[in-house]
This record gives structure tokens, C-alpha cells and sequence, in this order.
């Protein structure tokens, strides 16, 4: 196993800590909460980073990566839901937006194309995890609702672009 997937799989390992120290109530749980997301979201960036510079681009990260990614975003806004800091209802459009985006790139694959990342959906991806940082570190419903609408916006602006953008991809005709 290279190092890029090592960090994939650390990023993988750390979901379930971070969750964990989230439902506990010691001190300092929710700085070590932010730490653990931080160091998370880190590796979100080095392993690909490493991957394309070092050719360590393997069937594993392309799969887990974004996976991990996901999970750790969706783990977070789950949280922030069950503790009435975020709306459902936006946790339900991101949801749809990674949903239907992936369902994209399926049938982009599916005819031998490959759909890359976007600039809006890095946008996306580096705003998310700036917000929840910033909700980890400050409880205030100001900052949760700033928070929740750049969430929001930067996750329906990203998916529109990907569908018009790829919008060939879709064979509307044999719908």
C-alpha cells in the first residue's frame, strides 16, 4: 500500500474517532473534535496531492478517496443536524447534489468518459470543510446559519455546473 492510499485509509480510521469524541461531553471534546476533522481534512488534501505528483494513483484512491471525503463531510453535518445546528432540509440537498453528481460521473464512465473534478466543486469541497471547522470552534447561531447558506449555495452552484457543463452526457432522447 503506497503512502496517498495510507493516508486515504488514516482519513477512513479517523471518521469513526472523530464521531466518538463528538458524543462525548469532556473537556475540550469538541477543540479535540476540530483537531481530528482538521487532521482528517489534511490528509483529504496531501493524499491526492501525493498521488498525482509521486504516480501514486491506484484504483483504491480513486474509489476511497472521494468516498472518505463524503463520509467525513456527511458525518459532521449529521452531527450538526442532530444537535439542531443545521436544517435537515440542507443536509438533504447535499445529499442529493453528491448523490446525483456521482450518478453522473457513473454514466460518464459508463460511455468511456471520465468527468474531473470541477473548480466549483474544489470550491465546494474547501468551503465545507472551512464552515464546519468554524462550527466546531464556535457555537453561535449567527455563524451556523452563515455557515449553512455557503454550504448550501457552494453545493447547488457546484452541482448545476457539473450538470450543464456534462449536460452531452445525458441521453435525454431515451429517458
Amino acid at each position: 500500500m503506497n503512502t496517498a492510499n495510507k493516508l486515504t485509509l488514516l482519513r477512513v480510521i479517523l471518521i469513526p474517532v472523530f464521531l466518538v469524541v463528538l458524543y462525548l461531553d469532556f473537556p475540550f471534546h469538541m477543540f479535540i473534535a476540530l483537531m481530528i476533522f482538521i487532521l482528517a481534512s489534511v490528509t483529504d488534501f496531501l493524499d491526492g496531492y501525493i498521488a498525482r505528483h509521486y504516480n501514486q494513483v491506484t484504483d483504491f484512491g480513486k474509489f476511497m478517496d472521494p468516498l472518505a471525503d463524503k463520509v467525513l463531510v456527511m458525518a459532521a453535518m449529521c452531527w450538526f443536524v442532530a444537535t439542531a445546528r443545521m436544517p435537515a432540509w440542507a443536509l438533504v440537498i447535499v445529499l442529493f447534489r453528491e448523490f446525483a453528481v456521482t450518478a453522473l460521473r457513473l454514466i460518464a464512465a459508463e460511455r468511456g468518459r471520465v468527468i474531473a473534478a470541477a473548480w466549483s466543486g474544489k470550491v465546494k469541497t474547501a468551503s465545507t470543510m472551512v464552515c464546519i471547522c468554524l462550527m466546531l470552534l464556535f457555537r453561535s447561531w449567527q455563524l451556523d446559519a452563515v455557515c449553512v447558506a455557503v454550504i448550501v449555495v457552494t453545493t447547488i452552484y457546484s452541482g448545476i455546473e457539473y450538470f450543464l457543463k456534462n449536460r452531452d452526457v445525458m441521453d435525454w432522447k431515451n429517458m
